[in-house]
């Protein structure tokens, strides 16, 4: 089980692979197999899975009803972005442009650990993200908190 935490930014090289940081690699699984699935986030933003926790997530898509067309569309919309990277020798991963120009990263690539995946984003837009976020830390811990939050 892989957990990540922490934030750095490191710069993307000129063939879209950048090194990922050794807290990081620290704590990335043995069955993870040193490959991460790489798919779009949420937010604009790439979201990376160790192998392991993808195939997790692979579980919990399984269990989607195809029949709707909404869960269609969220496993087209997550999968056809998702592409499978190993690391190299250097311990980088190659991003692929698609993805890089979702999340308009062009050099500097802002690495956050959140959990069971890393999280890759231009730090203009993760700074603009954290800042303008429409509650601040304390107000959703609160909420957290007391369960007045949607899970």
């Amino acid at each position: 089980m892989s957990r990540f935490k922490g934030i750095e930014t490191y710069t993307l090289d000129n063939k879209g692979r950048v090194n990922i940081p050794a807290k990081m690699r620290k704590t990335l699984s043995p069955e993870a197999n040193d490959t991460f699935v790489l798919t779009r986030g949420f937010e604009k933003c790439i979201y990376a899975y160790p192998l392991d926790e993808w195939k997790k997530k692979e579980e919990q898509l399984e269990q989607l009803n195809e029949y709707q067309e909404k869960n269609r569309f969220f496993m087209r919309m997550l999968l056809q972005y998702s592409e499978d990277v190993k690391m190299d020798a250097q311990l980088r991963v190659a991003i692929p442009k698609e993805l890089l120009d979702f999340a308009g990263i062009e050099k500097k690539v802002t690495i956050a650990g959140v959990m069971n995946h890393i999280e890759f984003w231009n730090p203009e837009e993760y700074d603009s993200y954290m800042s303008g976020h429409p509650e601040s830390y304390e107000e959703v811990a609160e909420k957290l908190s007391t369960g007045k939050v949607q899970q």
